[in-house]
């Protein structure tokens, strides 16, 4: 227990015996040798006599690289939040009951779940080859616009959409774990109580599910940051297309890599950061989420003051409080 005070180890005569702090030589061993291969992985980059680290700080703060990182935010942060909001409604189709919203939830998520990343950018960047031409009309109409494929679907535009809807199949997965884990009492509670579905998912499942959905949403965002880099295959302005295009002029090939490897490190860094704040706000210490009697009819109250549910006047009172 802690807060005991050790017996001493009596050795023959009934004499105390002061025990030695056993060496562990081999931990010492491992980690000296661990030490000295990181030692000498960063001797040959850091030392190397072939990387002209004057060119790397030079162009560390290029109006391109800056412009491709910009870039490279801008994406990240529009495919996750369309990824998201997607994620959410196929995460809700296909736990519904009506088996098409289900069965088309599904086939989305196999398919894109199923299918590269890289593929999928290539789709959307040559979508000119199967429409040449996008059109919103009004149908037995003349009513409608028209818009050339290859002006629209610009090399940003497909990267938006290519990893905006395959991150949408994996969010809808973690909303659905987030939306099971919450306690079914509480959706059925909220339904006896007079909430529609609508109401019931929009504000008592969905607020609860954040602290299971938040930290692997922050992954994907942090990998999302990564991902990105395939935007170079259809030449989407960002990071590491800014850098291919710059080092092709110049053939610093190894200096414009390791000045795009340290901005994404950068921005790793700063997500991570960002995403254990998030953790911290949303996580279950902070939810308050009290498995006691009544606590789903006090959760209803708090939440929908709009609805009226037959109480007598004291809870009305309370329910006012």
């Amino acid at each position: 227990m802690s807060g005991t005070r050790k017996e001493p180890f009596l050795g023959p005569g009934g004499a105390a015996v002061e025990i030695a702090p056993r060496l562990h030589v081999s931990r010492w061993v491992v980690g000296a040798v661990a030490v000295a291969a990181v030692l000498w992985a960063m001797s040959i980059v850091v030392f190397n006599e072939n990387i002209r680290w004057n060119r790397v700080w030079e162009y560390l703060f290029s109006p391109r690289i800056l412009e491709g990182v910009v870039v490279t935010i801008w994406v990240s942060i529009a495919a996750t939040i369309l990824g998201l909001v997607l994620g959410v409604v196929l995460a809700v189709m296909k736990l519904s009951k009506n088996p098409v919203l289900r069965w088309i939830a599904e086939g989305y998520i196999w398919f894109f779940r199923g299918t590269p990343v890289l593929v999928q950018l290539i789709f959307w960047f040559n979508l000119a080859f199967l429409l040449p031409y996008i059109t919103l009309q009004v149908p037995f109409t003349q009513i409608g616009m028209r818009w050339d494929t290859n002006q629209l679907i610009s090399g940003s535009v497909a990267a938006l959409l290519g990893l905006g809807l395959n991150l949408a199949a994996y969010f809808a997965e973690t909303v659905r774990a987030g939306i099971q884990a919450v306690d079914r009492g509480q959706r059925e509670a909220a339904l006896a109580g007079g909430m529609t579905q609508r109401q019931t998912m929009r504000l008592i499942v969905l607020p609860q599910a954040l602290r299971i959905i938040i930290p692997p949403t922050g992954n994907e965002f942090i990998s999302m940051l990564k991902t990105t880099s395939l935007i170079v295959v259809v030449a989407g302005n960002d990071l590491m297309t800014n850098a291919s295009r710059i080092y092709k002029q110049n053939n610093l090939i190894i200096e414009l890599l390791i000045v795009a490897s340290l901005w994404y490190m950068l921005m790793t860094a700063i997500a991570t950061y960002l995403q254990s704040l998030l953790e911290k706000r949303f996580g279950e210490d902070r939810v308050r989420l009290v498995r006691g009697p009544g606590f789903s009819q006090q959760l209803i109250r708090a939440a929908t003051g709009a609805i009226t549910l037959p109480r007598g006047k004291k809870a009305e009172k309370e329910a006012a409080r």
